[in-house]
């Protein structure tokens, strides 16, 4: 067979996107294929990037390798699009109790934690409407992604280069061969599946997220605070907050009950009184062990899923490492590997 393009993508979430521009940026030749289904993940993500567990004060998982490789990553994507997507703010972290901040203080003193943190000052916060007499700290590495810019943005440069098809595929439409394989008249060496939640994969756990977008006076617009859940200021004056974790029913959209559990939770926060908006949800692609699902699944045939609630900072080094992986053949680390014990 010779083919028309070296890899096929499914799929055009977080990983298909960041998959899409990796392989094109060392010179190969790519087709995306997808549709947006209700649910879909990416479309309502807030794009939070946070190297910082905040229940416990520690660092995510492989936090100062990951966090540096997406900055440079959504930084150049940005300028090559022309569109400003990565925005670094600063997180600002309300104490709830006197042990939250003991516990501030000691992560302040690891080693692993403290080039992510401190006790800064932090006046548009302080000057704000927030219920904060046990203090806070601030994580000052975090950022917010702009999704759905960065995606509208890669969509339509690959439309107008042809290399995007908008539909479903069905998997009678996926033909195998010796050399490759070959979707209607596109064929390439590999096939990268990037389907998120709605893919069957051992080990997925699709897990739903929800949350509202507020009129919230009195807020700031330049710090992204947190006491439960996570207050993010939007361009046009509003507040994105959220999110639920809801392991059933995950497929039923936007729900009444969510709504008020973020009211209840955002209310321990500030007594100012908000004005909801809109109500949005996705169901995010979760492995069992909270680790990214990818590798090769037959000889043609590679996966890239399981990104989660992190997804945005862990998509720039998985798409670098599965294309070393197909392209160079070397091993895929065993903590991300698809056929590891999940």
């Amino acid at each position: 067979m010779r083919h028309t393009h070296d890899v096929l993508i499914l799929g055009f979430g977080i990983a298909g996107s960041v998959l899409a521009e990796t392989l094109s940026q060392r010179g190969l030749h790519v087709h995306v294929f997808d549709r947006k289904l209700p649910g879909n993940a990416s479309m309502a993500a807030a794009g939070i990037v946070n190297p910082v567990v905040l229940k416990r004060d520690v660092p995510s998982w492989r936090a100062g390798e990951l966090l540096s490789i997406a900055e440079r990553f959504y930084t150049a994507l940005g300028e090559r699009l022309g569109r400003n997507v990565w925005h670094p703010i600063e997180l600002v972290k309300l104490f709830a109790t006197d042990r939250d901040a003991v516990q501030w203080e000691r992560a302040c003193s690891d080693p692993a934690t403290a080039p992510f943190i401190d006790r800064r000052a932090q006046p548009s916060a302080e000057a704000a409407p927030v219920h904060a007499t046990h203090g806070h700290g601030t994580v000052h590495r975090a950022a917010w992604l702009d999704v759905s810019a960065m995606l509208d943005a890669q969509r339509s440069e690959l439309m107008r280069q042809g290399r995007f098809t908008e539909g479903e595929i069905g998997e009678a439409e996926i033909i195998p061969a010796d050399d490759g394989v070959r979707i209607g008249s596109y064929s390439a060496r590999w096939l990268v599946r990037c389907t998120g939640a709605f893919a069957a994969l051992p080990g997925m756990v699709p897990v739903k997220g929800e949350g509202i977008t507020v009129r919230l006076p009195g807020m700031p617009h330049d710090r992204l605070l947190h006491r439960g859940v996570f207050v993010l200021p939007a361009a046009d004056g509003s507040h994105r907050i959220g999110a639920t974790f809801r392991w059933d029913n995950v497929w039923d959209g936007p729900t009444e009950e969510a709504e008020r559990w973020l009211l209840e939770r955002l209310g321990k926060m500030t007594s100012t009184h908000p004005d909801v908006v809109e109500r949005w949800s996705g169901v995010r692609p979760t492995s069992a062990d909270r680790r990214p699902i990818m590798g090769r699944i037959s000889a043609h045939e590679a996966v890239f899923n399981g990104l989660g609630s992190r997804g945005v900072l862990l998509a720039p080094w998985c798409a670098a490492h599965l294309a070393d992986h197909l392209l160079m053949d070397r091993p895929i680390d065993p903590e991300v590997d698809r056929s590891r014990p999940l």
